[in-house]
């Protein structure tokens, strides 16, 4: 069996509000209409779907009391340039995100910096020197290994 990531489910309060950040707001690919229950997102590798967060919650039999600010998860986008991490930033911020974290050198040797979506998931935006990418766009190499790693 191959170990892979298919696809990353967001609980969100706002279906329209959350379609309209990712796909327009960061230019994620779907079909999604702000009527829709559900939206996906196509990506390279892995998909990103959003769901009503009480819905899901219920789905996985979970009962939320309530969301919490801080999940303790981060997602990533990584890039090719200092400079796709600050249009990336103000592409968030522009379109309903927060800045949690501006961009700037890490003491791990990568540039970047942090938003949160209009429902608070939180995404770090990064670009490293040593990264290397297939013609997909997919990270390789660098720190992470090669992949055959």
């Amino acid at each position: 069996m191959e170990h892979r990531i298919s696809i990353i489910t967001l609980g969100v309060l706002y279906m329209p509000i959350s379609i309209r950040f990712y796909r327009d707001g960061l230019g994620f690919q779907t079909n999604a209409m702000e009527s829709d229950g559900w939206a996906i997102f196509k990506t390279y590798g892995t998909r990103l779907s959003l769901f009503p967060f009480h819905e899901l919650a219920k789905d996985a039999g979970i009962h939320p009391a309530s969301k919490p600010s801080f999940s303790g998860i981060t997602l990533a986008h990584n890039v090719k340039s200092t400079q796709e991490v600050d249009e990336c930033l103000q592409m968030a911020a522009d379109h309903g995100g927060k800045i949690t974290s501006p961009a700037h050198n890490r003491v791990w040797g990568v540039y970047s910096g942090y938003f949160s979506d209009p429902d608070g998931y939180n995404w770090e935006v990064a670009y490293g020197e040593e990264w290397e990418f297939d013609s997909n766009g997919q990270l390789w190499g660098g720190p992470l290994g090669s992949p055959k790693a």
